[in-house]
């Protein structure tokens, strides 16, 4: 064990806290807590140790690590969940955040609130529910709530100021138009509380709620108004019909299962139910990464703690397939988020037994379709490479792809794009961007791409991390000026890797080394993915310069003067209206604006009499 170690480890502190080992480059390997940091790292490297055969591949590969200490165990937990958040390190269990459940946001920090689609449940005081399955059960649920709820139909924000005439929606008794100021504050805040009601599960409230009124209507000859509360109660209704009643107890709950892949290809699944006042609201499955040789105790213990980390509801109850380790401190910091009463509960009979039982079966079921999804798209892609490889005359399968464009506006904003393909996959995460240095003004494909491979080559020669790997096959966005331009690039680095282009205009791919094209079929797999690759790179290419060219004509030309802060450039903007008035104010105007010295007037007086763009 190095020095460094064991100096360390003889200086740890018998107190709660996190712990991160790192590897030879730094990176983090794994984040852990403990209610005694001396103890608890100390047991990884204690001779003799009986780990785990991923236990023993981590701490072969410890080269250093660093400490937190917190006040209570409950702190350490917070801190673990949010660490693994944001480092995602490789030796923990991961829960699969590539796919983002939708949630309905009812925005009741607005005057006026609203029902809106979002991908993420946030900390911001509004109320979310979700997460659904889909997108299209996000909407499915939004028109339900738009037929029967008068709220703002068109989601735009409003704080009742009259700001235009009302819509069709407002014709139609749909909405009580706070766009023109004819929304009754206490009216709205009826329906806001209906619809929080109704999408919690609580649906039989509602009912009552609108029957009362219904009737209330009638008794004063409203009878338009009692006819429109009528449809209402008959549609809350319709849609209690349709919902499963799952359990007799009018309690909200959530059914946690997990089912382990066998063969170890898939990892781990998760499914979970979320049940409200006793009805089946939703369901969503999960998958586990780093899911290796940990037992199902564990598996559910790190879910349930990266799920709820940033989960926008906890419920009143939990029903788990197994008993966890700290389940005494994960109850208690669930009862911290929920400010109420939580219990995590492992059935052994009875309806909730059979309900994790569903919860399982169901797990099942997704798990083996996602095994079949993945092992039909791996013989795909797996045959592409090959193809793909042998067409290219390469060694084997290129298991790692970079493809790089470049793109610019009459030469203007200059950028390029790598993207990266690793076994058939787009790795979004290794993506990289860069600004063209060299060649900003003149719009010369070949001299930009030649700059873009040499930087990327160069930086993997200097140990940067984020482009140590380098590619088994590079593809550039061109024909033969490109990669004659990408080849004399690797010869001035001194790295060479196979590489081709492709071209748009008949799709071929040209080497380096070869005058003839290599020429794929028009329905061949490598070719389709050497396209779907080049077009993420196009796309991605596109995309940054857009976002640098939108950045270019909103900024002032203020930014472009020596001394010209925020608060000056705010400052000027305030005082003149405009960039003419400025052109056209005396330098005695200019320096008796606030903030403004003679000085700094000066520069700004001769910038703009000097420069024959500003103002235009």
């Amino acid at each position: 064990m190095p020095d460094l170690l064991q100096q360390k480890l003889s200086a740890l502190p018998a107190r709660p806290g996190c712990y991160l080992f790192k590897g030879a480059s730094g990176a983090i390997l794994y984040v852990g807590k403990a209610v005694s940091l001396r103890s608890r790292v100390r047991s990884y490297f204690r001779v003799g140790a009986r780990h785990t055969p991923r236990t023993s591949r981590l701490v072969a590969h410890i080269t250093d690590f660093e400490v937190i200490v917190t006040s209570s165990e409950l702190e350490a937990l917070v801190l673990e969940c949010t660490l693994i958040k944001r480092h995602q390190p490789r030796y923990n269990i991961r829960l699969r955040d590539d796919k983002q459940y939708p949630y309905l946001c009812l925005t009741v920090t607005e005057p006026f609130p609203r029902l809106i689609f979002v991908r993420r449940a946030r900390q911001d005081g509004n109320r979310y529910y979700g997460p659904f399955p889909s997108s299209k059960a996000v909407h499915a649920t939004q028109d339900v709530v738009k037929r029967l709820f008068p709220l703002v139909a068109c989601g735009k924000k409003f704080d009742g100021t009259p700001v235009q005439k009302p819509c069709l929606y407002y014709h139609l008794h749909q909405c009580l138009a706070p766009c023109a100021g004819l929304a009754d504050a206490a009216e709205y805040a009826a329906a806001v509380r209906d619809v929080d009601e109704f999408l919690s599960g609580r649906e039989e409230g509602v009912v009552r709620e609108l029957r009362a009124q219904m009737e209330q209507a009638a008794a004063n000859e409203e009878f338009e108004l009692a006819a429109r509360l009528r449809d209402r109660v008959l549609g809350v209704e319709e849609v209690l019909k349709r919902q499963k009643v799952l359990t007799s107890e009018v309690i909200d709950q959530d059914v946690i299962a997990l089912v382990e892949d066998p063969a170890g290809s898939t990892g781990a699944c998760v499914q979970m139910f979320f049940i409200r006042g006793g009805k089946l609201l939703g369901q969503s499955h999960f998958l586990l990464d780093g899911a290796g040789d940990d037992t199902q105790p564990e598996l559910v213990q790190e879910f349930v703690k990266q799920y709820y980390e940033k989960a926008a509801y906890v419920p009143q109850e939990i029903l788990l397939p197994c008993e966890m380790e700290e389940h005494t401190i994960i109850e208690s910091w669930l009862r911290q988020k929920r400010g109420r009463k939580v219990e995590l509960c492992v059935p052994v009979r009875g309806d909730k037994k059979r309900l994790v039982e569903m919860a399982a079966e169901n797990a099942g079921q997704a798990l083996d379709q996602l095994r079949a999804e993945r092992e039909a798209r791996f013989r795909s892609t797996a045959g592409a490479l090959e193809e793909l490889g042998a067409a290219l005359g390469l060694s084997g399968a290129p298991q790692r792809i970079e493809c790089y464009d470049i793109s610019n506006t009459q030469g203007r904003n200059p950028v390029a794009s790598m993207v990266v393909c690793e076994a058939g996959e787009m790795a979004k995460s290794e993506y990289r961007r860069f600004r063209i240095r060299e060649h900003d003004e003149s719009p010369d494909d070949f001299a930009m791409m030649g700059e873009v491979i040499a930087r990327r080559l160069n930086e993997s020669k200097t140990g940067n991390a984020k482009f140590a790997r380098l590619p088994d096959l590079l593809i550039v966005d061109g024909g033969r000026g490109q990669v004659s331009s990408a080849l004399l690039a690797m010869e001035e680095t001194g790295i060479s890797t196979p590489l081709a282009g492709l071209a748009k205009q008949h799709e071929h791919l040209y080497l380096a080394h070869s005058a003839a094209p290599v020429i794929l079929g028009r329905s061949s797999q490598a070719l389709f993915l050497v396209q779907r690759i080049r077009d993420e790179a196009h796309r991605f290419a596109n995309t940054y310069q857009a976002n640098l060219r939108s950045k270019r004509q909103t900024r002032s030309v203020l930014d472009e003067i020596p001394g010209i802060g925020p608060k000056r450039r705010r400052g000027l903007h305030v005082h003149f209206g405009s960039l003419r008035r400025m052109r056209e104010a005396s330098l005695a105007e200019l320096a008796a604006v606030p903030g403004m010295s003679l000085k700094i007037a000066e520069v700004v007086y001769d910038y703009l009499h000097g420069d024959p763009v500003a103002g235009t």
